[in-house]
């Protein structure tokens, strides 16, 4: 006998349907949002722990193309590769439910999640992890906390919790925020960019691109909006899931510790030995000084009298290392590193360092190095993707690669696939840049990020050189862009904001976010929070913080950018504007027209029908400025369909009539003649010369002026011949 669980939330009925399905589960439900239902389920070993200190936790969304009564796009009908959204998905998941596992929880566990079916009205990422949350929280593990997530919108200046798509698209701002009843744990922002008119004098108005950046007040604001909506729904979600939860297992939490007196030893007599190895900047120069300090320990009299292991000793070496960083920090306000709190690692910039790549930027902060490339391409470039609510497939023309190899921190391991890791700082890096671009440039544009060097937030040097990768290859942008990594360290009511954080303040403080944006505000932002919360006030002055950070890397990125030289590989563009009715013309019959122009000048055209936007590219200047002549010419010279229409050419020519006129086009079968009172007539291969014409070509060019002679009209069609037959 199934359990069923209505809330009315937002405005919104959510059904939560227990014991129907996948009962041999520790905990299951199906999770019903107007037509879409989720399937969420979780499995716990408890009689398989793993031996190290972690939970070894696996989340997994996948959508179902059932779900939207369609097969699977490409030759295998059957779902198969994660698509990037499921990949981001099932990271929103993990990244919103692990802070709920107690220490020492060390038994494998999976968490999947399955669109059954789907709503394009409904989001499918907050319901996901919600329905992850019910599916956990009423299973026997031992967790009792409700955790969900909330997404935030503002459309026309008001805060809108969880819009659907449609208002999505009206929406400046994307806000996604995950906590339970009291503390937040994750946070994504993005802004988004919009198109208004202004006005520039009494009458006329021009069209401003606008990034939607969010100042840090408004920010804070939004979240308070959210962490508002989380306490309801997770208070809803608590009193309501209470009478279907299992009763709990009794699970042993692993307490991973060593005696208290071989840390104490460690921390008296090795103090300054672990303080000059954690100023080693780089990874593995760092682990390699600790370990040689746990050696020089296990090997003094004490330890060797005592029996005491490596294993051991390093361990005791480890927390009096995490000691000492924290101490440092919060008690005497200084860095592993030296630098004080606020200080940014020394930076430096070069731009175009690829001669034959469309534009480069190699930045660099302290030991994080990014080479990040840009490639410029037709809109029709793109990457094609499909929405599990869509029916036709999409394409995607700004993206962003990240890929971190192992040499960056110096670890010997050779290069895979694409892992969750890289796929989540490339969409930080694609947030923080797509706004910025301006909205009506059409063409597809690939940012690549290759991290040579790492020691903390490689994804904020991917915003940094990514931003001027796109100045340096003439993207039209609102503004640069740059991102700072941040931390926090807690020790009692104390506390310290870190700005741009290295490795080792992320792995031993207590919080890290990253903010990128211009100097008008934020752009998009990415916090995990290791606290259990945080306090909003807390959390204004830490992007305030940011703020600073930001202003002065964006100082250092203006002066790279004045100092830009264009790659010479850069493809040329000029754009221009037809008469739309006259763009037939320009293709020729079955593309004639348009492919003789292409390989005559050696260029690449793109024409669109609706607007009569004209974009020719290619390696030659000379070569672009000359196709584009010639398509004006011939556009020109053209009369259009309801020109052609209003002419009765009967009254105008007549047979017998001899002519001068202009060749226009050559085709294969003859050449387009345009003549003196309007209209084109056809001069057919077989009629210009009394011997056999090849090759049009060989006898005419376009622009010559021919003599002919009128054979026939009939209606909108004449035909011609040479004057001299």
């Amino acid at each position: 006998m199934s359990t069923v669980c209505e809330f009315e939330l937002n405005e919104k009925e959510e059904i939560f349907e227990f014991d129907k399905v996948a009962k041999q589960a520790n905990g299951s439900v199906l999770a019903k949002l107007g037509k879409a239902v989720v399937l969420a389920t979780v499995v716990s070993e408890f009689d398989n722990p793993v031996e190290e200190d972690f939970t070894p936790l696996t989340v997994q969304y996948v959508e179902k193309t059932y779900a939207s009564a369609k097969l699977p796009g490409g030759f295998i009908k059957r779902e198969a590769k994660p698509s990037e959204f499921e990949t981001l998905t099932s990271r929103v998941i993990d990244r919103s439910l692990r802070p709920l596992f107690p220490k020492g929880y060390v038994y494998p566990t999976t968490i999947t999640v399955m669109v059954l079916s789907a709503d394009k009205d409904v989001d499918l990422q907050m319901l996901a992890l919600n329905a992850a949350n019910a599916a956990l929280y009423t299973s026997n593990l031992p967790i009792k906390k409700s955790v969900c997530g909330v997404r935030i919108g503002k459309i026309e200046g008001e805060y809108v919790v969880n819009p659907t798509s449609t208002q999505l698209e009206d929406s400046s701002l994307d806000l996604y925020v995950a906590g339970s009843k009291d503390e937040l744990l994750m946070i994504e922002m993005k802004s988004i960019s919009s198109a208004q008119l202004v006005e520039v004098d009494i009458e006329a108005f021009t069209k401003v691109h606008n990034a939607n950046e969010i100042c840090e007040e408004e920010l804070v604001e939004a979240i308070a909006v959210a962490q508002k909506a989380l306490h309801e729904a997770n208070k809803t979600y608590e009193d309501g899931f209470e009478s279907v939860c299992k009763p709990l297992k009794e699970v042993e939490l692993v307490k991973f510790t060593i005696d208290e007196e071989v840390i104490e030893y460690v921390r008296d007599n090795y103090s300054s030995n672990i303080k000059e190895a954690i100023k080693k900047l780089a990874k593995s120069e760092r682990a390699t000084e600790l370990k040689d300090v746990a050696k020089l320990i296990s090997q003094d009299e004490n330890c060797l009298a005592k029996e005491i292991e490596y294993k051991v000793v390093y361990e005791a070496v480890s927390i009096v290392k995490r000691e000492l960083v924290r101490d440092m920090i919060v008690k005497e306000k200084v860095r592993a590193d030296g630098r004080g709190l606020k200080d940014v690692r020394p930076i430096s910039i070069d731009t175009n360092i690829l001669p034959s790549a469309h534009s480069s930027c190699l930045f660099t902060r302290g030991e994080t190095q990014a080479l990040v490339v840009g490639t410029i391409a037709g809109s029709k470039d793109g990457q094609m993707y499909e929405v599990l609510t869509e029916k036709s497939t999409s394409m995607e023309n700004f993206m962003v690669h990240y890929n971190f190899p192992g040499f960056s921190v110096g670890e010997a391991k050779p290069m895979f696939g694409v892992g969750r890791r890289e796929l989540g700082h490339g969409n930080l890096g694609k947030k923080a840049l797509e706004s910025t671009i301006d909205k009506d440039y059409t063409e597809t544009v690939r940012l690549v990020s290759e991290i040579l060097e790492s020691n903390g937030s490689s994804s904020m040097a991917t915003v940094c050189g990514g931003s001027l990768a796109l100045k340096a290859a003439g993207v039209p942008i609102s503004d640069l862009v740059a991102g700072v990594a941040m931390g926090m360290v807690v020790e009692g009511d104390e506390y310290s904001v870190l700005t741009d954080i290295m490795g080792l303040e992320d792995h031993d403080g207590d919080m890290d976010f990253k903010v990128a944006g211009t100097k008008d505000g934020i752009t998009a932002l990415q916090m995990d929070i290791k606290l259990g919360g945080i306090e909003l006030s807390v959390l204004k002055e830490a992007l305030l913080q940011a703020k600073e950070g930001r202003e002065h890397i964006l100082a250092i990125m203006e002066e790279a950018a004045e100092q830009i030289v264009p790659s010479e590989a850069l493809p040329l563009v000029e754009q221009f504007a037809i008469d739309p009715s006259k763009m037939m013309v320009v293709i020729g019959k079955a593309g004639a027209t348009i492919k003789e122009i292409i390989e005559k000048f050696s260029v690449a055209i793109d024409l669109d029908r609706n607007s009569g936007n004209v974009k020719v590219s290619g390696e030659s200047k000379q070569n672009v400025l000359d196709a584009c002549e010639h398509i004006k010419t011939i556009s020109n010279n053209a009369t259009s369909r309801k020109e052609t229409k209003s002419i009765n050419f009967e009254d105008l020519y007549k047979p017998e009539d001899i002519l001068t006129g202009k060749v226009e086009r050559i085709v294969d079968f003859g050449a387009f003649v345009s003549l003196p009172k309007g209209g084109e007539g056809l001069l057919h291969i077989s009629k210009i010369s009394k011997q056999r014409v090849n090759n049009v070509s060989d006898v005419f060019s376009v622009g010559d002026n021919v003599e002919i002679k009128v054979l026939n009209v009939k209606k909108d069609r004449i035909e011609l011949s040479a004057a001299s037959l």
